[in-house]
């Protein structure tokens, strides 16, 4: 079993990004991982923005990255690059945390015009933090996840079997053989 730390970049609480990472949470779970999320948005702005490498909630970040054998990081797309939380979290941890890491990158946004933002924002980072590898990343647009009254989270089908596909193929990536049902 590998132990996953999927990192929501929201700054959201009520997030599709956050909503859809926590979807996907539950399928690597089912496949016998030990997912532990972390939510940048709950680590206090003064620690991120005072680059308090000190503070309690930094040590404890860079101590799961350190656990992890692999890594999803979820962002929504503002201004054609991932969110300013995360930004400032990855700039705090060690430069080569993600050394030895499988890395997920995952991005939600409202149009397609966003959908290069993994490439050419996100997944430079991630290589320049030592990750040994990036797997296939996947945006989502908005409209896509549909979050319920009860809390539950809907993905329309071609997205929720694309994303079914990239998150096999990531547990795959992990050295686990993957479920073969599609999430719902």
């Amino acid at each position: 079993m590998a132990t996953v730390l999927s990192v929501s970049g929201s700054p959201s609480a009520s997030s599709r990004t956050n909503r859809l990472l926590r979807h996907l949470d539950q399928r690597l779970t089912a496949q016998g991982h030990q997912v532990i999320p972390l939510d940048v948005r709950t680590i206090p702005a003064e620690a991120l923005l005072g680059a308090d490498f000190k503070h309690p909630a930094i040590v404890e970040a860079t101590e799961l990255f350190a656990r992890a054998d692999g890594v999803v990081v979820g962002t929504p797309v503002y201004k054609a690059s991932y969110s300013g939380v995360l930004k400032a979290l990855l700039d705090l941890l060690p430069q080569y945390a993600l050394t030895g890491k499988t890395v997920l990158p995952l991005a939600t946004g409202g149009s397609t015009a966003h959908v290069l933002a993994l490439d050419y924002a996100l997944r430079p980072v991630l290589n320049s933090m030592g990750a040994d590898h990036i797997v296939q990343g996947w945006f989502t647009l908005d409209k896509d996840i549909t979050v319920h009254d009860d809390g539950t989270v809907s993905v329309a089908t071609a997205t929720r079997d694309a994303l079914a596909q990239i998150v096999d193929r990531f547990s795959t990536a992990l050295g686990r053989t993957p479920v073969l049902a599609a999430a719902s």
